[in-house]
């Protein structure tokens, strides 16, 4: 960021002499800043060199069809025209600018350069990806793994990895995390990078770039300010450094709040050096910055983000020295009573990567470590990953989701200690080169209920109740309900889910999450749910089964009820069943068979019609044989009401294996 401001008020100066003349080399300029390594630098001279050649970026990509996209050729060489494209689009990516970067790719595939340039539709495919367009970068990169002779397998893991991060896109951002992630506005954000907040007490403290009017340039400082947001102000550390233009940011405080760690860095030549410092309050001011020992610190090697635990005792922190993973890893040191370092090991292959980890984050009290990422499936950029444990043993890391993640980078997060539903993170997710401040709003909630029996209306204890996910299938969780039948799960996303309730003798019953109804204190109950408790081989009476007199068409209020019977036997899957029609004792024998056989047909044809296999169900007429009730009175009369009773429909459990 620092060295983006700067080269903004160096065009600023040199746009004068810039003036004076007819030609210049911006072609050479911006291989010159390229090759340095200020990338923001090379675009700009090569987008000045692309406007020299009359090339048009053409926005429309291969989504937005259009035929004439082709650079104009007649002013310049093929070979000139590419390599300024392909130039521009790798200093745009490299500073993360993927908006811009992307139509400068394509330019390149559609000129048929690939030969040239056989990482181009690698590299397309990235931004692709980090722009949001996960179906077309699939396609990309995919195509990519098919024609790619270059010889590096990092390269098409690479490409892999980037196909895996767009369908783990896909379904976050179809399914989002309930959390609200909210820009911090007034002076938060500034002109600048600002990151790394921290609150405690009513005080918050955190790292920007912004201006500094006094020495007019931008540095990265850490700022105070308050929760009514006065305006923030730099904290004087006092440093009697070497006179180095040196820079400090992420700061972490001790318990007691009177020690200040934090990283301080400085540039010699092309190289920043980056390390761990403290500095003491002595009731007044701050102590000029002390450099923590090699335990912390090794030689030739930087080291980044402290984070000071809760005990004081313990202090995590990002170091790319050796014995680690690759890359930045996550390590941990053991603090002594003055707050110095005893010890340093790296929290292992579980946590760290090959790839970059940076920003770490942990809460002893429910052994919950957050950091960042490049190394796992997630949205691009740095993600948040969550992991469960302790030093010595970790769980595997989960992505926390979108919109936690965005397709860049996010960092630092940092709880408010006054408010558990709300926390702080750092995202550039809204700016082409630079970290900002981000307030992020937990809407995740309960919810949950009563199962009873439905006859006894009393609570089931011993019942299992399991959230089921919708998509995938997969149990989310189980619980097992004590003596008052009260179930509850967390809800995170909003994702479909089902809720599942059994228990032994009784029908499986498999019913959809609301997905609204929250109360005031993010809790949803639903009203009670009960089961039917069932005996095999012992019939039930399907109620409001209807014919015709004489026919066995089923009349439509009869298949209401059965659909009750399909529900049962799709939430019991391994039930089989005897569907029955009973008759009364008018008509003869042989009547009463057949008529009750096509009944009980009837309503086998209608379940089976729904989707249940018909090797599950079986049909079987019994007539008059089996009364519940007297089909005439003692005295030799009709019985009307007995033999309503006879004509009924039954079914009986079988098999529940």
């Amino acid at each position: 960021m620092k060295k983006i401001l700067a080269f903004i008020i160096v065009l600023l100066l040199a746009s004068k002499t810039f003036a004076q003349y007819n030609t210049v080399n911006y072609r050479a300029m911006g291989d010159k800043g390229f090759h340095n390594k200020d990338y923001y630098e090379a675009a700009y001279y090569y987008r000045k060199a692309a406007e020299g050649l009359k090339i048009d970026p053409q926005k429309k990509v291969p989504f937005t069809p259009d035929n004439n996209v082709k650079g104009n050729k007649q002013v310049s060489k093929v070979t000139d025209v590419n390599y300024v494209r392909y130039q521009l689009a790798e200093s745009y990516r490299l500073y993360e600018n993927y908006l811009e970067a992307e139509p400068w790719y394509y330019q390149v595939i559609n000129d048929n350069a690939e030969a040239q340039y056989p990482l181009v539709r690698l590299w397309y495919g990235v931004c692709l990806r980090a722009d949001q367009h996960f179906d077309e970068s699939i396609k990309e990169l995919t195509e990519f793994k098919q024609v790619y002779r270059g010889g590096d397998s990092k390269l098409v893991e690479l490409a892999e990895k980037e196909i895996n991060n767009c369908k783990f896109a896909k379904d976050q951002y179809q399914y989002p995390i309930l959390l609200n992630v909210t820009k911090l506005k007034g002076q938060w954000n500034s002109d600048g990078s600002n990151y790394a907040v921290v609150r405690r007490d009513n005080n918050f403290y955190f790292t920007s770039s912004r201006l500094i009017k006094s020495d007019k340039k931008h540095l990265n400082r850490i700022y105070q300010t308050t929760a009514g947001m006065d305006k923030p102000e730099i904290i004087n550390l006092r440093d009697n450094g070497s006179g180095k233009e040196t820079e400090y940011g992420t700061p972490s405080l001790s318990p007691q709040g009177n020690r200040l760690y934090l990283t301080r860095w400085y540039k010699i030549g092309t190289k920043i050096v980056h390390a761990i410092y403290k500095s003491d309050w002595n009731g007044s001011e701050w102590s000029s910055p002390q450099k923590l020992n090699a335990n912390v610190n090794a030689e030739g090697f930087n080291a980044i983000q402290p984070f000071v635990c809760k005990d004081g005792k313990t202090m995590l922190f990002v170091s790319n020295k050796p014995g680690g993973q690759g890359g930045d890893d996550i390590w941990m040191s053991e603090l002594d009573n003055a707050g110095n370092p005893i010890s340093s090991t790296n929290l292992g292959s579980t946590i760290n990567t090959p790839s970059d980890e940076q920003a770490p984050y942990y809460d002893a009290g429910n052994k919950r470590l957050i950091y960042s990422s490049k190394g796992f499936i997630g949205l691009g950029g740095f993600d948040f990953f969550e992991s469960f444990g302790e030093p010595t043993r970790w769980g595997q890391p989960r992505n926390m989701g979108y919109p936690m993640n965005s397709a860049k980078d996010d960092l630092y997060f940092s709880p408010d200690p006054n408010n558990e539903t709300k926390f702080f993170v750092s995202s550039d997710r809204e700016s082409d080169c630079c970290l900002e401040l981000f307030e992020v709003t937990d809407q995740r909630y309960f919810a949950g209920g009563f199962l009873v029996d439905c006859n006894a209306h009393k609570p089931l204890a011993g019942a299992k109740v399991t959230l089921v996910d919708s998509l995938s299938k997969e149990n989310m969780k189980q619980v097992t309900l004590a003596k008052d039948g009260k179930y509850f799960f967390k809800i995170t996303t909003k994702r479909p889910y089902n809720l599942m309730f059994e228990k032994d003798g009784y029908f499986t019953k498999v019913l959809p999450l609301p997905t609204h109804g929250r109360t005031s204190a993010d809790t949803l109950f639903g009203a009670d749910v009960c089961l039917q408790a069932f005996v095999v081989d012992k019939p039930m009476v399907i109620n409001n089964i209807l014919y015709d007199y004489g026919k066995s068409t089923l009349r439509p209020e009869s298949e209401t009820e059965l659909n009750g019977v399909v529900t049962i036997l799709k939430d019991n899957p391994k039930f089989k069943i005897e569907l029955s029609s009973h008759t009364d004792s008018v008509g003869s024998d042989a009547y009463n068979n057949k008529l009750s056989q096509e009944r009980a047909q009837a309503c086998v044809d209608y379940i089976v019609s729904k989707g249940i296999e018909d090797t599950r169900v079986f049909a079987k007429g019994y007539g008059k044989t089996k009364p519940i009730a007297p089909n005439s009175l003692p005295d030799g009369k009709d019985n009307p009401d007995g033999r309503q009773l006879n004509r009924r429909t039954e079914f009986t459990v079988l098999k529940t294996d």
